[in-house]
């Protein structure tokens, strides 16, 4: 591991812990006690009844205090993602990008992310909309930015931060898009309010008319026209961009300090084998096997699979109000081991090309 990629997991690390001291401290407001979840009384239930489970509580009302990670993340998803997303359709050459290579990622990638779906969703059945999505998320969306541009670029040089770059400017795209998709439809289905063809309208709806899906589609129409932005509007949408990952992080120290993270070990370890081992491991068979990828751009293409679960799995959480303490524990649990699964990759990478 070169010292430039164990750096940024120090800085990781040293900005999560801020997080969590600001949690702990009360400095953005008073301390919660721990596993505490803030969920809404269940409505019409006798006074003193026990609140809605996380994972099946609506959407907090307007009326009820949010705590400062759930500002801290309904600003990110609805402003500071936004801006990132638009703008990074906006500025894609799609001309140029390396379709094959791209193809050797995100087949093997989507295909690993239905199953899990399915997976996850068979076990929850209808008790947890949005949960199974969310889990998926987490299993298949990693940090490939904060530390896969890094790694890529010490690793690779050029050209591999290349191909590094065209995958991230579809990873969002794809992965997110989808199992946003995926969480309102188990979202409509689980509420059951009038026809299919009701609950179908719904689900589209929702599903375009959303902090992810929506600047992705209206920068790829802004795309087409060939425009290009104002020097003043894209450095705005830069400055936006840019408070992502630290605010991020920040979130996800703000979580640890809330639910901590020894309840939840049993699933961040399930949660990391995933991300760490098996998608790495799917991608390395289809891309080198079936789609013959070599060299620089098989090895791009796996490290991408094995990054750590990335904290845009924290804001889906928080954007469906649930499973934030699990997310929370995955994103910390991946990025504690991602050095040595790392170490195990690139060594598997070097016996692959011989």
């Amino acid at each position: 591991m070169t010292p430039e990629v164990v750096y940024k997991l120090l800085a990781i690390f040293a900005t999560v812990a801020l997080g969590w001291l600001a949690g702990v401290r009360g400095w953005l407001a008073p301390p919660q006690p721990r596993g505490s979840r803030a969920t809404p009384a269940v409505p019409g239930a006798p006074p003193g009844a026990a609140s809605a489970p996380a994972a099946t509580a609506p959407l907090a009302p307007a009326s009820a205090p949010l705590s400062p990670a759930q500002v801290l993340s309904d600003l990110a998803f609805t402003l500071f993602v936004p801006a990132l997303l638009f703008r990074t359709m906006v500025r894609q050459d799609f001309a140029q990008m390396p379709w094959h290579t791209l193809a050797a990622y995100f087949v093997p990638a989507l295909l690993y992310m239905a199953a899990v779906y399915l997976w996850h969703r068979l076990r929850r059945g209808e008790q947890a909309p949005a949960c199974a999505a969310t889990l998926t998320v987490a299993a298949t969306y990693g940090n490939a930015v904060q530390l896969g541009i890094p790694i890529s670029a010490a690793l690779f040089g050029e050209a591999g931060l290349a191909l590094h770059v065209a995958l991230v400017s579809l990873h969002g795209l794809l992965l997110l898009t989808l199992a946003t998709v995926v969480a309102e439809l188990d979202i409509s289905r689980a509420e059951r309010h009038g026809s299919l063809a009701q609950t179908v309208r719904s689900t589209v709806r929702n599903s375009v008319l959303h902090p992810v899906t929506l600047p992705v589609l209206v920068g790829m129409a802004w795309n087409l026209t060939g425009w290009g932005l104002h020097p003043a509007i894209d450095q705005a949408l830069a400055a936006l961009g840019a408070a992502v990952v630290p605010v991020c992080l920040v979130l996800i120290g703000l979580n640890l300090a809330q639910y901590g993270i020894r309840e939840h070990l049993h699933g961040a370890a399930a949660l990391s084998v995933l991300k760490l081992l098996v998608l790495p491991g799917w991608v390395l068979l289809i891309a080198g096997a079936v789609f013959g990828l070599q060299g620089t751009a098989l090895a791009v293409v796996v490290m991408m699979g094995a990054l750590p679960v990335g904290s845009n799995a924290l804001i889906f959480a928080q954007r469906y109000r649930v499973l934030q303490p699990e997310a929370t524990a995955a994103i910390v649990v991946s990025t504690g081991c991602f050095m040595a699964s790392a170490a195990l990759w690139l060594t598997l990478l070097a016996w692959w090309a011989r």
